[in-house]
């Protein structure tokens, strides 16, 4: 299998790391092994990125009980949940042969799987025949325990084209979100985390971001340099709430070999849904790289 397309070489090469993820990237395979079959049984919730019908890329948090994401054979993964009422991805994802990305992550254990592939419907929900599957490092995730499922929501409470005050503030206050992004390979669904005010609002359409040093492997950075679409997914915690935005991102190159993500604004949903489930205030990593003075201090 082709482990990287042209935009993650480009940005490998950049950067000075290709020898680097060429190793890393003999990690990535096209099945599920037993120990990542028994890792996906454990998990509460699993992240879905896709693109809607417009072609919109979006990332969308679905919850269920442990074991209602499970590996029915090593080349398949089985969800046996949909997205909830409103979610943008609701009819992506319940239609054959649309590419996801997937991303298992557990505060638990500090421990994360990426999974992509191409949908099929099921009768309780869909599978993905993998394609791409791989573990991540412990970087940046914060760890928390699940406190309860909560069985009432709200549902979508808001749409829009921008931020408003209270999704500015809670981006700010965001110690972890996940990112979708798209290319000629596939769909990837990945995580960003580090110390509260890491994620700048720098209009009510624009965000901007760092890239810390990860696994070299620069699969999102290279599909955005393919492909500028993509969809972020902020998860309020502690109340189960999710922000979801859609819109366009692209890689900034500093001097001093630093790099950053500005992110443009097209569409807002913020929902509060039932079924959602609430998790505790969290041990930050130990990796989470300091703040600049002006942004170590944020409120939700």
């Amino acid at each position: 299998m082709d482990r990287y397309h042209q935009g993650s070489l480009d940005v490998q090469e950049r950067v000075g790391v290709r020898e680097l993820a060429e190793h890393v990237g003999r990690s990535i395979g096209a099945g599920i092994k037993d120990v990542a079959a028994a890792f996906l049984e454990l998990q509460p919730h699993l992240v879905v990125g896709a693109a809607d019908g417009a072609g919109r890329m979006w990332a969308s948090l679905l919850t269920g009980p442990p074991g209602f994401v499970r590996a029915t054979d090593p080349h398949r993964m089985a969800v046996a949940s949909g997205v909830p009422v409103g979610d943008p991805l609701a009819e992506a994802l319940a239609t054959a042969g649309t590419r996801v990305g997937t991303i298992a992550l557990d505060p638990r254990t500090r421990r994360r799987m990426r999974l992509g592939g191409t949908l099929e419907v099921t009768a309780r929900g869909f599978a993905v025949e993998a394609e791409r599957v791989f573990a991540n490092c412990p970087k940046y995730i914060q760890k928390r325990q699940p406190l309860e499922l909560v069985a009432e929501g709200a549902g979508v409470v808001r749409r829009g084209g921008a931020l408003t005050a209270d999704q500015e503030r809670a981006v700010r206050a965001a110690d972890t979100f996940f990112v979708a992004t798209t290319a000629a390979d596939g769909v990837d669904a990945s995580h960003r985390g580090g110390m509260p005010g890491f994620v700048e609002v720098l209009s009510p359409v624009e965000l901007a971001w760092p890239d810390y040093a990860g696994n070299a492997m620069f699969l999102t950075l290279g599909n955005l340099a393919a492909d500028p679409r993509a969809g972020l997914l902020f998860p309020d915690w502690e109340s189960g709430a999710v922000l979801q935005l859609s819109g366009s991102a692209r890689t900034e190159y500093g001097p001093d070999g630093s790099r950053s993500i500005r992110f443009r604004v097209e569409s807002v949903v913020e929902g509060l849904h039932p079924g959602r489930l609430r998790w505790s205030t969290p041990e930050y990593s130990p990796a989470n790289p300091a703040l600049p003075p002006h942004r170590g201090s944020t409120t939700r």
